[in-house]
């Protein structure tokens, strides 16, 4: 009967030990916290965000050679590719542009073709990609032509010669600008520039005029002020050997002339 009692006793101490245990792991704050808290974190994977990021990031625009695409091209003239030579070792004078003028989802190439010398504008190309390839759906050849890429419209610089123009100063220019509509550009707008011939002589030369009247009519005001003055002749007294001009009236009576 003892017994019994005592290990009753004991069953007990322990069932009071463990609760203890228990109750102290769920309500404990310290770093070696192991209860049932801990337990209930699930544990997510890492987010892969960068590699996301740059998955979904679009891809940069492939840098094709606009060289390479002007020489193989059909629609280019012979004339110019004659000349599209280098103009400093393996230079050439091209300018490529790259964006959006198509509504592709690859960026379009506008290409222009200068001269060496002058750097004038003799082709102005736009190439689409299709496919893998790139298609040439706009040409324009003259002199001084020039394309540019503004805010998704295709814009195109055009000079106006009339007879007797030189090719570096025309009479005016045309700016037009084109949108694609469909498989081709249209004209959306046009702006025509005249140039005024008052600039230089008149002539298109850009030649300034002669400053020689203005000059001349400035030397006569300066010589009606020193004559005004009192110095003979329109010069200016000679103040090299130290002496002093003197203002009419106060000027030494000169002695009368000795004749020999």
């Amino acid at each position: 009967m003892a017994a019994s009692g005592t290990a009753a006793a004991g069953l007990a101490a322990v069932g009071l030990f463990a609760v203890t245990v228990v109750s102290c792991g769920a309500g404990g704050t310290g770093t070696r916290d192991e209860g049932p808290a801990a337990v209930a974190v699930k544990v997510s994977p890492r987010p892969q965000t960068a590699a996301s990021s740059s998955a979904a990031a679009p891809a940069p625009a492939d840098r094709v050679d606009p060289v390479e695409l002007l020489k193989n091209d059909p629609k280019v003239s012979a004339a110019v590719k004659a000349d599209l030579k280098p103009c400093v070792k393996n230079i050439y004078p091209v300018d490529a542009s790259y964006g959006k003028v198509t509504g592709n989802t690859a960026d379009d190439i506008v290409v222009n073709v200068l001269t060496c010398g002058d750097a004038i504008g003799i082709g102005s190309y736009v190439f689409r990609e299709d496919n893998g390839h790139y298609k040439n759906v706009f040409v324009a050849e003259e002199p001084a032509v020039y394309a540019e890429i503004d805010r998704g419209d295709l814009v195109v610089t055009r000079p106006e010669y009339r007879k007797g123009d030189p090719v570096a100063f025309p009479s005016g220019e045309v700016v037009v600008t084109y949108r694609w509509a469909g498989h081709r550009f249209s004209e959306h707008d046009r702006v025509e520039n005249s140039y005024s011939k008052a600039v230089g002589n008149g002539d298109g030369t850009g030649e300034e005029p002669s400053s020689a009247p203005r000059v001349q009519e400035e030397d006569d005001r300066e010589d009606a002020r020193r004559k005004a003055e009192g110095s003979p002749g329109g010069t200016p007294a000679d103040s090299s050997n130290g002496s002093t001009a003197v203002a009419p009236g106060n000027a030494p009576t000169a002695g009368p002339a000795t004749r020999d």
